[in-house]
C-alpha cells in the first residue's frame, strides 16, 4: 500500500506542478479548483489499474468516483471559465504582493491541494489495495444507496442554484425552493454523503483507518472551505438570509420550520 501511495504522490505532484506553471503563465490560480474533482478520478484510476485485479467492488468504485469527479470538474469549469480569477486568490495576490505570489501560490495552493487530495483519497487506495474477492456485503449496497442520495443532492443542488442565478430578477435573493427548501447547503450535504459512501466501501474491503480520508473531507466541507465560509459571507450580503437560517436546516435535509 505504501508503494502505491508514494507512486500516486509523484503523479499528483507532477500534475500540480504543471497546473501551477500554467497558472503562472495565465495569471489565474482558479484553474486548481476546476481540477479538484478530476484529480480524484485520476488518482483512483491509478490505484485501480496499478493494483492488478478488477474485482466488482473496485469496478463499482471506479464508476462512482469517475461520475462524481468529472461532473464536479465540468460544473466548476463551466461556472468559472471566462470570469477571471476567484476573489480569494485575488486577495492573496494583494496580501503577498504580485511579484511574490507566483511562487507562493505553488506551496499555498497547488502543493497544499495535492497533499489534501492524497490524504482524502486514502479510502480509495484502501478499497483498491485490500479488496481480494468478488463478494459484496451489506456495507457495499449501503454505500451505493448513500452515494446515489449524495449525487442527487450535490448535482441537483448545483443545477437548481445555477438556474436560479441565471435569472437577473433573483439578484440578491435567496433560493428557498427545491432541494434548497430542506437544507441551506444541499450541494455540500451531497458531497459529504458521497465521501461517506466511499468510507463505507473502504470498511467493506476490510480497511478501517484509511476511512479517515473521508472524515477529513467532510470536516473541510462543513468547518473550513464550504458551509462555514459561505454562511459567513451570505449573512452579510443577502438580507433574506437571516430568515432563511431561522426556518431551514443548515446541513442535514429536514422539513422547514413554520
Amino acid at each position: 500500500m505504501i508503494n502505491l501511495f508514494l507512486q500516486a504522490s509523484l503523479l499528483i505532484l507532477s500534475i500540480m506542478s504543471v497546473l501551477w506553471l500554467i497558472s503562472v503563465a495565465i495569471k489565474n490560480v482558479s484553474i486548481v479548483d476546476m481540477f479538484w474533482g478530476a484529480g480524484f478520478v485520476i488518482v483512483n484510476a491509478f490505484y485501480f489499474f496499478a493494483s492488478g485485479d478488477f474485482y466488482l467492488r473496485k469496478v463499482i468504485l471506479l464508476v462512482l468516483v469517475t461520475v462524481w469527479g468529472l461532473r464536479l470538474s465540468v460544473y466548476l469549469t463551466w461556472r468559472n471559465i471566462g470570469k477571471g480569477e476567484d476573489f480569494r486568490y485575488q486577495e492573496f495576490r494583494r496580501t503577498y504582493g504580485i511579484k511574490r505570489y507566483w511562487w507562493i501560490s505553488f506551496f499555498q495552493t497547488f502543493l497544499l491541494q495535492g497533499v489534501l487530495m492524497l490524504i482524502i483519497s486514502l479510502p480509495l487506495l484502501a478499497v483498491n489495495y485490500s479488496t481480494n474477492s468478488e463478494e459484496l456485503i451489506w456495507l457495499d449496497y449501503t454505500g451505493i444507496i448513500v452515494w446515489l442520495t449524495g449525487i442527487v443532492f450535490e448535482a441537483g443542488g448545483d443545477f437548481q442554484l445555477a438556474r436560479f442565478r441565471k435569472n437577473p430578477a433573483n439578484r440578491d435573493k435567496v433560493l428557498q425552493s427545491g432541494l434548497w427548501k430542506y437544507t441551506r447547503h444541499p450541494n455540500y450535504f451531497g458531497d459529504s454523503a458521497v465521501w461517506f459512501a466511499y468510507a463505507l466501501f473502504c470498511i467493506a474491503s476490510g480497511s478501517y483507518w484509511p476511512a479517515v480520508g473521508s472524515v477529513v473531507m467532510i470536516l473541510l466541507i462543513i468547518k473550513v472551505s464550504g458551509v462555514a465560509l459561505l454562511e459567513k459571507t451570505l449573512k452579510d450580503k443577502k438580507p433574506e438570509y437571516q430568515e432563511y437560517i431561522r426556518k431551514t436546516s443548515a446541513f442535514f435535509p429536514m422539513l422547514p420550520k413554520k
